[in-house]
């Protein structure tokens, strides 16, 4: 089944990489994610479809907590909101469960929220998939590699080994 989630967190040059490179996922959105209320600012993010019969959505979850800082209220959060964002009401109780589930898989608690979707805007079109048009760069070997590294350790089975061949070379 096609499903939809949104996450933010870090730099969605870096956020974007990372699910783009998972089996199941048929497309990744880099922009700005706003939610409602006191998160109805704009916040770096994506916005993901999936295939639930692939890879789901608590894996997804745990992937998302895994690559990005879950844990640190750091200066930058309203740029980079440690967030899931839900499309389904149903999904809200799905997204808090998994997050507790990882829970004592970090030294601190997660701080990421789980989140209403309200709006969405796009990078501009010279900036989308960034990773994959020039892993090469500094910005790409220093911050996403790493990630994309761990999804190669801790999430192989899930991971597009296609897409990531090259971390093999590194």
């Amino acid at each position: 089944m096609v499903r939809q989630a949104g996450f933010g967190g870090g730099c969605h040059w870096c956020t974007e990489a990372v699910f783009s490179s998972l089996k199941g996922v048929l497309s990744v959105q880099q922009g700005w994610i706003a939610s409602t209320g006191a998160d109805r600012s704009f916040s770096e993010g994506v916005i993901v479809e999936f295939d639930d019969d692939i890879i789901s959505f608590a894996t997804l979850i745990a992937i998302h907590l895994h690559t990005h800082s879950s844990t640190s209220q750091h200066s930058m959060r309203d740029k980079y909101r440690s967030a899931i964002y839900i499309f389904d009401d149903k999904d809200a109780e799905l997204a808090k469960e998994a997050i507790q589930s990882l829970q004592p898989e970090f030294d601190k608690p997660i701080i990421t929220e789980v989140l209403p979707y309200n709006e969405f805007t796009s990078s501009r079109e010279e900036l989308l998939d960034y990773y994959f048009n020039d892993p090469q760069k500094p910005f790409c070997e220093l911050y996403i590699n790493p990630k994309l590294k761990l999804i190669m350790e801790r999430f192989s089975m899930i991971a597009d080994t296609d897409k990531l061949r090259h971390l093999k070379q590194l």
